[in-house]
């Protein structure tokens, strides 16, 4: 059966897949633009049209809150119980589902990938240059409409953070907790970080170690992670009913048994 592919939340990857799309399978995917923590429910109507014409939908990073199954649907996704440093990006999965030949596959598409995967660490690991990684985050801010205002605000948040054993714990005035795990990096350069919790107006957002990523998951559930895990990741959560001070301690009695 052909595929149709619905994509999810805009990031540098999901622009990489619909440029990728728009090459190998013109006519047979739909890019709504939508935001993190898009849902199957925002193309609800289109999936029904499309198998009702006998395509396949490839659920590419949504959410899938209509409970559809598989084979009926194909879910691609690196989040969550997807996510891992073994375990293919949702670039190399569509990139797989189309059959495309080892050689198609482009220098680019192994930063994209590998940035993905687990953000400039990974690519460190891809031995990608400061000016490699400096050029993939600029372009993860430009296609995430990250502002030059929005970049100010975080470098000024930055100059005023809190360092506690290996956590640093930066407080923002806007969503953009990227920025600070960008920023912070020395590419940019900033002083580097092993462990990072960073508080926004409306969400809670750690990157450092896998074991604190885990763990978080399991104590305050409904959040989301991802990253090279189990080694490295990230995990966040909407602050809706949570107390950012109880996660940051939470985070501290981890670390502190080093």
């Amino acid at each position: 059966m052909p595929l149709y592919f619905f994509l999810g939340g805009r990031d540098l990857e999901m622009a990489t897949i619909a440029a990728l799309l728009t090459t190998q399978a013109a006519g047979h995917f739909l890019d709504k633009g939508l935001p993190w923590g898009a849902k199957a429910s925002a193309y609800w109507d289109e999936i029904v049209i499309a198998q009702t014409r006998g395509d396949t939908p490839v659920l590419v990073e949504l959410e899938n809150d209509l409970g559809l199954t598989v084979p009926d649907v194909i879910f691609v996704d690196h989040h969550g119980s997807c996510a891992g440093a073994n375990k293919p990006t949702s670039l190399e999965q569509v990139f797989h589902l189309l059959g495309l030949p080892p050689a198609a596959w482009t220098p680019w598409y192994d930063l994209v990938a590998a940035n993905d995967r687990g953000h400039i660490r990974a690519l460190r690991s891809l031995g990608a240059a400061d000016a490699d990684v400096r050029s993939v985050r600029r372009e993860e801010w430009r296609v995430q409409g990250i502002t030059d205002s929005e970049v100010a605000a975080a470098q000024e948040a930055l100059s005023r953070r809190e360092e506690e054993r290996s956590l640093i714990i930066v407080t923002i005035p806007h969503e953009r907790s990227t920025l600070i795990a960008d920023l912070i990096d020395p590419a940019f350069g900033g002083t580097g970080m092993k462990n990072l919790f960073v508080v926004s107006p409306n969400q809670v957002n750690f990157q450092g170690e896998g074991r604190v990523v885990v763990a978080l998951s399991k104590a305050f559930p409904g959040g989301w992670l991802g990253g090279e895990l189990p080694a490295y990741g990230f995990w966040g959560h909407d602050r809706s009913g949570l107390n950012s001070s109880t996660i940051k301690q939470f985070i501290l009695g981890i670390v502190a048994k080093d």
